[in-house]
This record gives structure tokens, C-alpha cells and sequence, in this order.
């Protein structure tokens, strides 16, 4: 209940108040991706990915949104998966998943054939969103994981 509750204020906060701040080279801080991957830490693979796909959708269907319904769930399904399988340690499972979320959107998108999916898109704006989540990362983490143990410490 809690992660469903961290994901709802992730994405209204996103929606409401990240996306609108206008931050040097136009990137933002995806908060949706590092709460699923948060929340994936502490409660393993199976809720990370039912979570994320749950979360994804919601990110799919919230306006503004310009892609087709289930491609941000699928991303965000199989990171939840990767987050909460841990890849050697909490700081290097999201570095991979804050790498790997929009280079895999971009590949679903080359997929099927999305229009905003590009050269200069994948040169220009998906670094500056990784590093903005990145940088942003620390604190989400924190709040998502505080309340209980971490389950990669057990």
C-alpha cells in the first residue's frame, strides 16, 4: 500500500511540479522511475515489476503524454524486475536501472515506430534526464526505502 501511495505522489509531483520547473538544457528528474526502483530494493523482484508495470501505466495515461498506452509500463515493469534482483549492491542497481529506463523506452519507441524517438533525442536529452534523476536519486531512494529494512542487507 505504501509503494502504491509513494508512486501516486511521485507522479503528481512529477506532473505538477518537476515538469514544470525549467531547469538548464531542458531536462527533468524522472521521480516515478526512482520510486518504483525504491520500492523494488525493498520489496524484491516480483512487487518491482508488478509495481512498475501499475506505475507505468499511470505515467502512460496522465496527460501530457504523447506515446502509446503501455510502453512506459512495459519499461518500467522490467525495471522494477532488475531493482528489485539487485545487481551487486543499492547504488549500483540504480545507476543501472536510471541508465537502462530511458535507453529502453527509446527502443520500444524504435520499435514501434514513435516519431519523437531520434538521434538527437538519444544525444541531447536523455543524458541530461539521467543525470537530473541521477542527481536527484539519493533523496528518493531514501524515502522510498526508510520505512523498512532493505531486503539486499538480509
Amino acid at each position: 500500500m505504501i509503494g502504491i501511495l509513494s508512486v501516486l505522489v511521485a507522479l503528481l509531483a512529477q506532473v505538477m511540479l518537476v515538469n514544470r520547473v525549467p531547469l538548464p538544457a531542458g531536462g527533468a528528474p524522472d521521480l516515478v522511475l526512482l520510486t518504483v526502483v525504491g520500492t523494488a530494493l525493498a520489496r524484491g523482484p516480483a512487487f518491482g515489476a508488478t509495481l512498475g508495470f501499475f506505475a507505468g501505466l499511470l505515467v502512460d495515461i496522465m496527460p501530457p503524454t504523447a506515446h502509446l498506452v503501455g510502453e512506459y509500463a512495459f519499461v518500467l515493469a522490467l525495471v522494477g524486475y532488475v531493482a528489485g534482483r539487485g545487481a551487486g549492491g543499492p547504488v549500483t542497481t540504480v545507476v543501472l536501472c536510471v541508465l537502462m529506463a530511458p535507453l529502453l523506452a527509446a527502443a520500444v519507441g524504435g520499435l514501434i515506430s514513435d516519431p519523437r524517438v531520434t538521434l538527437s533525442t538519444l544525444t541531447e536529452q536523455v543524458p541530461v534526464t539521467v543525470v537530473y534523476t541521477l542527481l536527484v536519486s539519493p533523496i528518493v531512494i531514501w524515502l522510498t526505502t526508510r520505512s523498512r529494512q532493505p531486503r539486499y542487507l538480509t
